[in-house]
């Protein structure tokens, strides 16, 4: 067993009898192992697993060596933020759709958790964002965001203005539907539908992404990790702000968004032959033989 896993948190939030079967087989598999295991409440609560000890997310961040998540990209995603505080270290198994975070495969999770606990996984680190709302010159909100923080529109039928500021320096005045603000881990969700570019995880930088805007010339920029975004609402306009498409805050005209890197970075523990264009060949369908007509 690698040195220092001792104690495993799983994670699995969807009500459903595949994730509720999952965990419980990962779990008894584990605790034959002699490994010890710990359920996340929420999990507990959704699957109906209660032989195990119970934990919520500031318990697994003091008292587990490893957190596994399995479902979907979405639930990685909540895990990541709850626990990147914490730098307990995660690995996901998929049983959600695209799987860009959750690299392990159902069939093959036994094997797959066994080679990290042997040793030969291998560990990447993870940028976030951090962001802060300030109105009135007062912080009214903050969170944090593995994929992107998005400016929108919202439920409005029109476009919004704002101004984008870098490190603050203005640099346009921008009216569209929103921007996105990417790390690379987020430059293969939302960002790639916008026309945003993918980023290697190893690129330290943050993308800038459009949102449908009001003129053919505005384009993505990627800036650097070190600069401080900045997005100021115009007059006369709301708007919505997403973090991770799962955190959302209603702002108004003259609030200020900043967004930095954060101090905080997530280690994800792969298993033996991972590989990023990997994962890009068969999530994006690179590579594939046309179909005839």
């Amino acid at each position: 067993m690698q040195k220092g896993i001792q104690r495993i948190a799983l994670i699995g939030k969807y009500q459903s009898p595949e994730v509720a079967e999952a965990v419980s087989r990962l779990a008894l598999h584990l605790k034959d192992a002699g490994v010890d295991v710990l359920i996340e409440r929420e999990t507990a609560t959704a699957t109906g697993i209660v032989s195990f000890p119970l934990a919520d997310f500031a318990e697994i961040g003091t008292r587990a060596d490893l957190a596994v998540v399995l479902g979907g990209d979405g639930s990685f995603l909540t895990a990541a933020r709850r626990l990147a505080a914490q730098s307990v270290p995660l690995a996901g198994v998929n049983l959600g759709r695209l799987g860009f975070l959750t690299d392990i495969p159902l069939e093959s999770m036994f094997e797959r958790i066994g080679e990290i606990l042997a040793g030969r996984s291998l560990r990447e680190e993870r940028m976030l964002l951090e962001a802060e709302v300030l109105r009135g010159g007062e912080c009214v909100f903050r969170a944090m965001a593995l994929n992107d923080v998005v400016l929108s529109k919202g439920e409005s039928g029109r476009m919004i203005e704002f101004e984008l500021h870098v490190d603050g320096e203005f640099v346009y005045s921008q009216r569209s539907d929103g921007i996105i603000v990417s790390t690379p881990t987020g430059s293969t969700a939302y960002a790639m539908s916008a026309n945003g570019p993918i980023l290697h995880p190893g690129v330290t930088g943050i993308a800038l992404v459009p949102l449908c805007p009001h003129a053919l010339t505005h384009r993505p920029v990627t800036v650097s990790d070190q600069c401080q975004v900045e997005l100021v609402i115009a007059p006369r306009h709301d708007a919505q702000l997403h973090f991770d498409g799962q955190e959302r805050f209603d702002a108004h005209a003259g609030d200020r968004l900043r967004i930095r890197r954060s101090a905080h970075t997530l280690s994800l523990l792969h298993p033996p032959g991972y590989s990023y264009f990997s994962i890009l060949r068969e999530k994006l369908h690179w590579s594939t033989t046309p179909r005839l007509a």
